[in-house]
């Protein structure tokens, strides 16, 4: 079950559309051009929030979404019952969406350049101190941590970073290289030699496996049903996260929210098949013979493996090859020729007739 507990409010901002001006949450037209706040743009994270302390401003983040004028399209406050612009009744005005989660900004660097004049000017400012012009939103590189698995952005209205596409089809470009050298010099033969067999080895192993009980000490999650000297026990911990909830007036809500999550561990003995001997056999033929060990009525065989190697003289010398089954293993017959494709690195790629 989850817990919330309120932790305060912060103050929000909003872009003027018309201006690129960044505005106070609370603030109903903007402080640059003058122009309304529409209905349709949308309340984000300041880079340098601080939770409310003023007792009217907290007041007014907990009255309500704003409600935007039917007639004039004005912003208008929860409590009210008439619109400040034209008068009209807001009962048919249109109340601003709630309850969205939002993103924090990305932080905002220590100083912002000025679009229209120049100037630099410290990164918390909205507007320029030489020009009054309004200022893109500063923001600087964030680096993610290893364990990060999604980057806040910032709002859509805010000032969009360019993708820098060159940097990135250089990368592109750099890994489509590394996988073509790659293939080229494992998959691709870069030479062949004309090969003849000189001797053959394999090697078969046979396990010979039977019931031991087996300890499993900590493990998470139910035990097997055949487990027996089962002990468990619980291990819990509480989880909590803080979310920015939009008010819809220009303030959000931090709320935290908490929950407990429990992991079972439990110790227990299960009856398992472990291999407690393995008969192995060599030879230098092309005939593998396997073990056929005697086995008690509480013994098993397990599964037979094998390894091959056929040793072939070339003019550069000793090659070794490993078929991978033995119906291929013994076509190799000693004095047989074979056509040896080889990689860049002097890696066997095929062993061919």
């Amino acid at each position: 079950m989850n817990r919330k507990e309120s932790k305060g409010f912060v103050q929000l901002e909003w872009v003027c559309p018309n201006c690129d001006g960044r505005n106070p949450g609370p603030v109903k037209t903007c402080q640059n051009c003058g122009a309304p706040q529409p209905d349709n743009v949308q309340f984000q994270r300041a880079a340098d929030e601080k939770m409310v302390t003023d007792e009217k401003a907290v007041a007014a983040a907990k009255a309500g979404a704003d409600i935007h004028c039917g007639f004039c399209g004005t912003r208008n406050p929860a409590t009210a019952a008439t619109c400040s612009q034209c008068g009209g009744d807001l009962k048919e005005g249109k109340a601003r969406q709630t309850g969205q989660v939002l993103q924090a900004a990305a932080p905002a660097s220590k100083a912002v350049t000025c679009t229209n004049c120049g100037t630099e000017n410290p990164g918390s400012e909205r507007i320029c101190k030489q020009c009054g012009s309004p200022l893109p939103r500063a923001v600087a590189p964030v680096i993610a941590p290893a364990t990060q698995t999604q980057v806040p952005t910032a709002a859509a209205n805010a000032p969009k970073k360019k993708v820098n596409w060159l940097l990135f089809g250089g990368i592109g470009a750099a890994l489509l290289i590394c996988c073509i050298a790659a293939i080229f010099m494992f998959v691709i033969p870069s030479k062949t030699l004309v090969g003849t067999v000189t001797d053959v080895q394999w090697q078969t192993s046979v396990p010979v496996q039977e019931i031991q009980a087996v300890n499993h000490s900590d493990e998470s999650g139910n035990p097997p049903s055949d487990a027996y000297n089962v002990s468990c026990r619980d291990d819990s911990r509480e989880v909590c996260e803080e979310k920015s909830i939009d008010k819809g007036n220009g303030f959000a809500e931090v709320v935290q929210e908490c929950h407990t999550e429990t992991t079972q561990y439990c110790d227990y003995t299960v009856d398992e098949w472990n291999t407690i001997q393995t008969y192995s056999l060599n030879g230098n033929d092309l005939y593998p013979v396997y073990e056929n060990p005697k086995i008690s009525s509480d013994q098993r065989l397990g599964s037979a493996s094998e390894v091959f190697h056929v040793f072939l003289s070339t003019d550069d010398g000793q090659i070794t090859y490993e078929p991978g089954s033995s119906t291929e293993f013994q076509q190799f017959e000693i004095g047989s020729q074979w056509n040896i494709k080889l990689n860049a690195v002097g890696g066997v790629v095929s062993v061919e007739r």
